[in-house]
């Protein structure tokens, strides 16, 4: 007998939930351009869902309604033109609608057998992104849960290199018999890249940084005495395009120059950086990114797809399949002239993210992706102008890309007491709910680092930017 919790007993509600949810989906976005990035109360309003695990379900319609009713004050609006902390995008209109049919559909893209259309389209994706970032069409590239799994993806592929290069296939063999990794990098290392490597068994702390001050600047010459000292045993670059703080970048191209002569490597992280590739005017920023081994990048940073989504792209391809093959009976053949991804990238179920970038890139093209980057990069500029014009405030980098590095100065307080009162800021803003905007660490000094990268974002959203930092720096105390 079938009991009134289970869920096929249950499968009536379909209309009513989709109507329920679209609903209040569509009031919600309606809203978005003026709705509160944190709303008041909303590290208490969690504990709302604190129960036992029920032992009769309420059902599907009255748990959405509890989950829309009661949970929405616990959410910070990450989707809004006003969300600046990390460097979080929103969902283009097409993106989605198309994540909407990924769940519908609910394709496990591990390959043509599960699911022909969703392969396809990541196929086409990748093809579509190699064109975008103007990176060469020979390259391999596969989607990814975001730019953590884009790095793990590319450095195993290095990884496996290396290994090679020693007469040891690291994936089937392990480790035994080979030397310590050399690794190298700037001071710009993003975590993300260190986390990867530790899931490598390279050794977050392993890697060797080369930098000629405290920010992280790259020290070429440094690198390169390192390099050479190798005499020829392999090692692994990883060069970084727009770095985290302020979005600056390396020269690329001479890492690339490096990779060459010495038997490197060439990673580059360009979590959102790559993304310059499709200005004209800031393209230079990241020349030479077709000469690396792999880069990655962030779907859901400025591709402007919901999370989650990144991407990997290795010049040599077959690297990855060495690196992730899998063996079992009812598995493709890993021979298969179509790819399989799951012999490409760690998983082997894998949410059908094509579905949403091929969905915006159809519908917004190179020119609508141009656009909306420029805009971005005008609003960036807008902001570092009213910082520059503001006599309490202090700009403490160039701003080649999208993330401004400033600070509240006021005349009279030290640096001791500017970082203080930057804490505080921090602090205020976040719990405001009106903007979102951090603080990191910047040549030693606190400050806020607002990255621009959401498609719905325009000038009034940065002038309430900086009235808000403005109102709220004028109302802390001193020390």
């Amino acid at each position: 007998m079938t009991h009134s919790s289970d869920p096929l007993a249950q499968s009536d509600e379909f209309k009513q939930i989709i109507d329920l949810v679209s609903r209040e989906a569509l009031a919600y976005l309606e809203g978005l351009d003026t709705r509160l990035v944190r709303q008041p109360g909303a590290n208490e309003s969690v504990e709302r869902f604190v129960a036992p695990l029920p032992e009769e379900g309420a059902g599907a319609l009255r748990a959405l309604e509890t989950l829309l009713a009661d949970g929405l004050q616990g959410t910070v609006t990450s989707a809004g033109p006003r969300f600046f902390h990390w460097v979080i995008g929103g969902s283009t209109p097409a993106s989605l609608g198309a994540d909407w049919i990924t769940s519908v559909l609910d394709q496990n893209n591990g390959g043509w057998d599960a699911t022909p259309l969703a392969t396809k389209l990541e196929m086409i994706s990748i093809d579509w992104l190699k064109d975008l970032f103007a990176l060469p069409p020979e390259w391999t590239g596969i989607l990814t849960t975001g730019a953590t799994m884009a790095n793990f993806t590319a450095l195993a592929a290095a990884r496996q290199w290396w290994s090679e290069q020693h007469g040891v296939d690291i994936a089937d063999q392990g480790f035994h018999g080979l030397p310590a990794p050399e690794v190298m990098s700037s001071g710009w290392i993003h975590s993300s890249a260190r986390k990867a490597l530790g899931m490598l068994g390279l050794g977050r702390s392993a890697v060797q940084v080369f930098a000629t001050d405290e920010i992280g600047t790259l020290d070429l010459a440094a690198m390169e005495a390192a390099l050479q000292a190798l005499n020829g045993a392999p090692a692994i670059i990883v060069g970084n395009a727009g770095e985290v703080n302020a979005g600056h970048f390396e020269p690329i191209g001479a890492l690339a120059d490096l990779a060459d002569r010495y038997n490197a490597w060439l990673h580059v992280d360009g979590a959102f950086g790559l993304f310059a590739r499709i200005s004209p005017d800031h393209a230079h920023l990241a020349a030479g990114i077709e000469r690396a081994d792999s880069v990655i990048a962030d779907g859901h940073k400025w591709l402007n797809v919901p999370y989650d989504n990144g991407f990997a792209f290795v010049r040599d391809g077959s690297w990855l399949p060495k690196a992730f093959s899998a063996v079992a009976d009812y598995l493709p053949d890993p021979n298969e002239e179509r790819p399989t991804y799951i012999y490409l990238g760690p998983e082997m179920s894998r949410r059908a993210r094509s579905f949403t970038v091929w969905a915006t890139l159809r519908a917004y093209g190179r020119a609508g992706y141009r656009s909306m980057v420029e805009r971005n990069l005008s609003l960036a500029q807008l902001l570092a102008g009213m910082v520059d014009n503001h006599p309490d405030f202090e700009r403490l980098a160039e701003v080649p890309l999208n993330i401004v590095c400033f600070r509240y100065r006021p005349a009279g307080v030290t640096d001791d007491q500017a970082d203080r009162l930057n804490e505080r800021l921090g602090e205020a803003i976040l719990m405001d709910g009106r903007v979102y905007a951090g603080t990191t660490i910047w040549d030693g000094k606190v400050a806020l680092r607002p990255a621009i990268v959401n498609w719905r974002t325009t000038e009034r959203d940065i002038q309430l930017l900086m009235e808000v930092v403005s109102e709220l720096a004028d109302g802390l105390p001193r020390d």
